[in-house]
């Protein structure tokens, strides 16, 4: 039996849609999405309402379709007050980047905040990114995973489900979009799923990436280099979901829009039993020059139609390869549900 105590397993079922998948829509990017929207605007037209304003109406507009929405509190703060009521909602725990001077690309937490402040903010899971290279110096291992542990006390301590997003990269080939760390990127994956959905870190919901770059697989690599046969890439879909001893979900990674669903059928045909994703750009980033050419109403329109699509697309997806995440632990009848006494 699996153990799961009620706060975290009422809270999972609220991120999931009807049939236990974590159907969700990410838009938590920060330094990024401002940068996005400076591109698309230009520099000298662009003003932080923008982004405030995109956020809310990606939220308001698509939570209508999916179970949960992912939002940070710096620039998401009206998407969260304009969400679906009856979708979930994913809150960033982390701060956005790294300190490039400190080697390692060490992770960190919003200081004014805490998992018992999001809850109180109507969070129904937390989620924290950590840059994760598992042939880094055990040092640097040693300071991630310690971080990790302290954040899953303290997600048990609140009862409140952790999301973690492990984002593999190597030191030496710094280009991850190449067919170099095509190469290396595949056992990267492996190795840090394994990590950590190991018990200690009380990791309700790994957020992955896929564990090949989809560009570079014979078949779907258009004019790039071919790094992995299909079957090599099936065969790192499937390895990858096994190390996994609990629910995982895809992230988009950035894709375009065909690519993510590729990914998907892909990842379920050859055996990959992840539960959800959370979509991100590859759902909504279109909207964001639809967004600087007509603005909001062009983007509403946008979003009420391609935008929607995109994500029943998706829904369609899930519902014919996605595990229901109970169903990782053997279904509802192998969880036991355990109430938490803390003390006054």
């Amino acid at each position: 039996m699996k153990r799961i105590s009620r706060g975290k397993f009422t809270r999972m079922q609220q991120l999931s849609n009807q049939d236990g998948i974590i159907a969700a829509l990410a838009i938590d990017q920060r330094g990024s999405m401002v940068k996005m929207m400076e591109t698309a605007v230009g520099k000298d037209r662009y003003h932080v309402d923008m982004v405030y304003e995109f956020k809310e109406l990606v939220s308001q507009e698509l939570t209508k379709y999916v179970g949960a929405i992912l939002l940070d509190e710096e620039y998401g703060f009206k998407g969260m007050a304009k969400k679906n009521q009856n979708a979930g909602l994913i809150i960033s725990y982390e701060k956005t980047g790294y300190d490039a001077n400190t080697p390692g690309r060490l992770p960190d937490v919003l200081p004014e905040d805490s998992l018992q402040r999001l809850l109180k903010k109507g969070a129904d899971a937390a989620k924290v990114l950590v840059y994760y290279n598992p042939d880094d110096p055990q040092d640097i291992l040693d300071k991630k995973h310690a971080f990790l542990e302290r954040i899953g006390d303290e997600a048990r301590a609140a009862d409140i489900p952790l999301f973690v997003e492990p984002i593999v990269y190597d030191n030496a080939v710094t280009d991850d979009k190449s067919p170099e760390f095509a190469k290396i990127k595949p056992q990267k994956v492996i190795n840090t799923i394994k990590e950590f959905t190991k018990n200690h870190y009380y990791i309700d919901v790994l957020k992955v990436e896929v564990p090949v770059l989809f560009k570079h697989v014979e078949g779907f690599n258009d004019n790039n280099v071919v790094v992995y046969s299909q079957k090599q890439a099936a065969d790192y879909f499937k390895q990858a979901s096994d190390a996994a001893t609990r629910p995982f979900i895809y992230l988009s990674a950035g894709v375009p829009t065909k690519t993510f669903h590729q990914e998907l059928i892909f990842a379920g045909e050859n055996g990959a039993k992840y539960s959800g994703i959370l979509g991100g750009r590859a759902t909504w980033f279109e909207g964001v020059a639809v967004y600087a050419k007509e603005g909001k109403e062009g983007l509403k329109r946008w979003l009420d139609t391609t935008g929607r699509e995109n994500v029943e697309e998706l829904n369609k997806i899930l519902k014919q390869y996605a595990t229901p995440w109970y169903d990782i632990y053997g279904g509802k009848d192998h969880i036991e549900i355990i109430d938490l006494k803390l003390g006054n």
